[in-house]
């Protein structure tokens, strides 16, 4: 495994997890960010899109892949650019 997998592993775990602490803000569960979660889990189900595997990382499971796909993909267009761009993917 090279320094750029584990580097890119880094980035898309801190970017999930800032992403799911989202979900309890302010003493309270956030409904909004618990629906686009679920939109965005869903639709990354369906469609099988898995950003580790678009990145060359297989994970054992492919449905964990396409779960945190989908966690990423709630965030919104803007987030998934700027994600890309930070993996150095400049066709997004």
């Amino acid at each position: 495994m090279s320094i750029v997998t584990i580097i890119t592993i880094a980035l898309l775990v801190e970017a999930i997890w800032e992403t799911l602490k989202m979900v309890w803000q302010e003493g309270k569960i956030n409904i909004n960010t618990i629906g686009a979660l679920i939109v965005g889990i869903a639709v990354s189900i369906l469609a099988k899109i898995d950003i580790f595997a678009m990145q060359g990382i297989t994970l054992s499971i492919p449905l964990i892949g396409w779960i945190l796909t989908g966690i990423l993909m709630s965030r919104g267009a803007n987030f998934i650019h700027d994600l890309f761009n930070k993996l150095g993917d400049k066709e997004v």
